[in-house]
């Protein structure tokens, strides 16, 4: 037993040296397949799930606010005949003031059926709609909470309280990534601000920071910091970079079992990488004018969300995995937000999204990256039927609308249904749990099978003996 005063034990390596030595190992074995029960890992390195999935990478447009299903999506004639009128035998669950009349609104907009499949869309989303044979419409959605950041946090990370890993998190947990000179999971906010919830969209909670999501921006330079503020030759950042690494090294050999020092040593790592890197991948310089203009990126109203969906398919292209693109803030920080103007919020934000959505899969279908690509469009929950305000809807956590395209899913093929009048979703409901499990099952990993210890028990994100989370076989081709 060394006495060096340089190098002195810790209580773990004195428990080792020590009579508990072979208690030690055979502890050691069981807490070792505890934490790594699921072949992931606490690097980025590319990893194979437990069977084949045809989905590699994922794109999520985060729709934040709670678009309202009944106005985009979900055409409810009896709403328009009860149009003013109180059902006496339903108490409708509010949130904030001003719906207390309990009184049902119709819907401003007209919705028509689309391509071969008959799916309804609103006259606000005419692009989304041209594609509608490329869309899995689930309209039986539901969450768990009426609030938006309990909400927006369920919808990421299957519960409901704050710093829990997102759904981005767990997949680079499980699978690693493709392209090791940037980030798994990158987000693509609006550079003008944070929706509401703000980074809580892509944390890792307490999972190794690794896995979080790492913001890339759409204006000036992609990501802060990244570039030295003085000119350095190449050989003195690679010495410098070389010296850091050789003392984190260093230091790690005297706590071999501590993460968090492993997971500051390769974001170091990679951020040297993507000095070399980022800049190409994020540099639309090369895109056609056509490309271009399909996305509306030369457009005022699209120009910002465009950029960063063109931005999304450029880095599913170089082998990112989980890419969230934000909604624009140019309206609000939570634009679908409507508990009054309905209909005026709707118009200034539907335009925004519509064209780039829409330019988004078409490019990816072109490209050959639809089949292996997942695009979910979604919000953390719906509107109710009844008006709040005189012209707006308040929350409304028992349903609302997802929409997917690629990776496997179905194909102009609109799934579940909700009550009369749009409140419940009553028809082949499909929970926020049982969509997570699906997304996990269409990327080759087990829902049930991945977990990290944390607080003495394995966590997983949908946990499964809890929620009852199931695969949604029907929304599978």
């Amino acid at each position: 037993m060394s006495m060096d005063p340089y190098n002195p034990l810790s209580r773990r390596q004195l428990l080792q040296s020590s009579c508990l030595s072979f208690g030690w190992l055979a502890a050691s074995e069981v807490m070792r397949e505890s934490a790594f029960a699921y072949p992931g890992g606490l690097d980025l390195k590319p990893r194979r799930g437990d069977h084949e999935g045809p989905v590699k990478s994922v794109i999520l447009l985060t729709q934040v606010g709670g678009p309202s299903q009944m106005d985009l999506f979900d055409p409810k004639p009896e709403l328009e005949r009860l149009h003013g009128k109180t059902i006496s035998d339903t108490t409708f669950e509010t949130l904030q003031p001003g719906s207390e009349s309990q009184t049902l609104m119709k819907s401003p907009f007209t919705m028509k059926q689309h391509g071969d499949c008959g799916m309804y869309f609103s006259e606000l989303m005419p692009e989304m709609a041209s594609i509608a044979d490329q869309w899995c419409m689930v309209n039986s959605m539901y969450g768990a909470h009426n609030n938006h950041p309990q909400a927006q946090r369920f919808f990421h990370s299957g519960k409901t309280q704050a710093l829990w890993p997102t759904m981005g998190s767990w997949i680079c947990y499980a699978l690693g990534s493709e392209n090791q000179n940037m980030p798994g999971f990158v987000v693509l906010r609006d550079p003008k601000g944070y929706t509401d919830g703000g980074a809580n969209h892509w944390t890792s909670g307490w999972l190794p920071a690794t896995f979080a999501g790492t913001e890339i921006r759409s204006e000036g330079d992609a990501v802060l910091n990244l570039n030295s503020s003085r000119d350095e030759s190449k050989q003195f950042r690679e010495r410098k970079a070389k010296l850091i690494q050789t003392l984190n090294r260093k230091r790690q050999q005297l706590f071999p079992g501590e993460d968090r020092l492993e997971t500051r040593i390769q974001n170091y790592e990679l951020a040297a990488r993507m000095q070399l890197n980022a800049n190409r991948i994020l540099d639309l310089s090369g895109e056609t004018e056509t490309t271009l203009a399909n996305y509306g990126v030369n457009e005022e109203h699209t120009s910002d969300f465009g950029k960063r969906c063109l931005m999304a398919r450029r880095m599913v292209e170089a082998g990112v995995r989980f890419v969230e693109v934000m909604v624009t803030v140019g309206v609000s920080t939570s634009p679908y937000d409507n508990h009054g103007n309905l209909k005026g919020g709707l118009e200034a934000i539907c335009p925004r999204v519509d064209k780039p959505t829409a330019a988004l899969i078409r490019d990816l279908k072109q490209r050959g990256l639809l089949d292996s690509t997942l695009v979910i469009w979604s919000g953390e929950f719906g509107r109710l039927p009844i008006s709040q305000n005189g012209n707006g809807r308040d929350h409304n956590r028992n349903a609302f609308t997802l929409l997917a395209a690629g990776g496997g899913f179905k194909a102009g093929y609109s799934h579940g249904a909700t009550d009369d009048i749009g409140y419940k979703a009553v028809e082949e409901r499909i929970s926020v749990h049982d969509f997570h499990a699906t997304l996990l099952h269409q990327m080759g990993v087990d829902h049930e099978f991945l977990s990290y210890p944390h607080n003495g028990r394995d966590e997983r994100l949908t946990d499964p003996e809890v929620t009852g989370a199931r695969i949604a076989e029907e929304l599978i081709a």
